[in-house]
């Protein structure tokens, strides 16, 4: 509060204005949602268009069946889909679908996978999740194989699926994602990859496609159609049959100016190389980053990783209070600079050439800044609000 501004009052390609008519290039890209950029011609004219003939029916509209055929025609493991409106709802539809399939009740999660009881109960913000439902679900690491084992372990015959993201701060290990993919096929468990953020920007099929595993089930949602609400659940015919069973119901699951967009958006990806291009443009950012960071010798203070269409900002300061400043620091000072950037950079195609130099350039700035004052011991006095306090850590 203070130095961060508030409210967004309009966007345009790559760019957001806050209430006060600051400018700012935006990395953050209401969450990861906007892969083309704010306003995109096409897929506002698409919208235009199905906004004159309606927004939801009492009936499914044609769309719903357009895209779910695209979906299963990009998506390695789409056989069938159904749609809801945010990253939660399909994640919490694939759980329902997977204890359903099996009859089992533990969930062995790895990520984030939304605000749902199931999966926050998990976390430090469990407030008002009962513990019953808290003690179903179960956390595993990133690349460590052994603890997603414990808990097949320890629960034999209970596991009803393993949800992960494929790959968030850093490339899985060779051979994690096939050994997650075995031990559920020995134990009977269903594996499901959350998509969310990956879909659509590592690879036109996501990262499934990328990577090579293919999941039982997987959750799409954010840049499938640019910044509209639209998510996804899709997977194997067996298995989302189910869904004429459970219940998942949602009235504006099929509204149709997102799926407009969404219909825009995967048919650009599929023909317009746009992972290709949001790739190209990220790698280029991170390079200038990389060279900046070697520059003012802040190896150990902060790192990139992860994909190039989302690169984590990952701080390395051992010391919380100090590492808490320099986070705070950072944000502050690019915002001056007019970029706004939370911990990743969630790049869009409408990023240029010159936009990629202006965010380096404010780079520069705010680092040769931050090295001086972690030099000197200043950079108490450099922060205008009090350091920043994480919600909890899921990653």
């Amino acid at each position: 509060m203070g130095i961060s501004p508030l409210y967004i009052e309009k966007a345009k390609g790559p760019h957001v204005w806050d209430l006060d008519g600051n400018k700012y290039i935006d990395l953050v890209n209401s969450l990861a949602s906007v892969t083309l950029g704010y306003g995109d011609k096409q897929v506002i004219k698409a919208v235009r268009k199905q906004l004159r003939k309606g927004v939801s029916f009492s009936l499914p509209g044609i769309l719903e069946a357009e895209v779910a055929e695209l979906l299963v025609g990009m998506i390695p493991c789409a056989e069938k889909v159904r749609f809801g409106k945010n990253g939660t709802d399909a994640t919490s539809a694939a759980i329902r679908l997977s204890r359903a399939y099996t009859k089992k009740r533990i969930i062995a999660v790895c990520g984030y996978h939304g605000w749902q009881d199931w999966y926050i109960g998990s976390t430090t913000r469990n407030k008002g999740v009962p513990n019953e439902v808290s003690e179903l679900t179960k956390i595993f690491f990133f690349n460590d194989i052994d603890s997603l084992q414990s808990i097949f372990n320890a629960h034999p015959n209970d596991v009803a699926a393993v949800i992960l993201e494929p790959m968030n701060i850093s490339f899985p290990k060779p051979g994690f994602l096939e050994g997650v993919r075995d031990l559920t096929k020995s134990n009977g468990a269903i594996l499901i990859f959350d998509e969310t953020i990956t879909g659509f920007r590592y690879a036109p099929g996501g990262a499934q496609q990328l990577l090579g595993v293919i999941p039982d089930l997987a959750t799409f949602g954010k840049g499938m159609a640019n910044g509209f609400p639209l998510s996804s659940v899709v997977g194997k015919a067996e298995i989302m049959n189910e869904m004429e069973e459970i219940f998942f119901s949602g009235t504006f699951g099929g509204e149709l100016l997102s799926l407009a967009a969404a219909k825009v958006v995967l048919s650009r990806i599929k023909s317009e190389n746009i992972t290709e291009k949001l790739s190209k443009i990220g790698h280029s950012l991170r390079r200038e980053v990389d060279l900046l960071i070697t520059k003012y010798e802040l190896q150990k203070v902060l790192s990139l990783s992860g994909h190039d269409t989302w690169i984590f900002l990952n701080w390395n300061i051992q010391n919380e209070a100090i590492r808490a400043q320099a986070k705070t620091y950072f944000m502050q000072e690019m915002f001056q600079q007019g970029v706004l950037i939370l911990a990743t950079h969630n790049v869009s195609l409408a990023l240029g050439e010159r936009e990629i130099k202006k965010i380096v350039t404010a780079y520069d700035s705010v680092l040769k800044g931050l090295s001086e004052a972690l030099l000197d011991a200043s950079l108490t006095t450099k922060i205008r609000v009090e350091p920043l306090k994480p919600l909890f850590k899921i990653r």
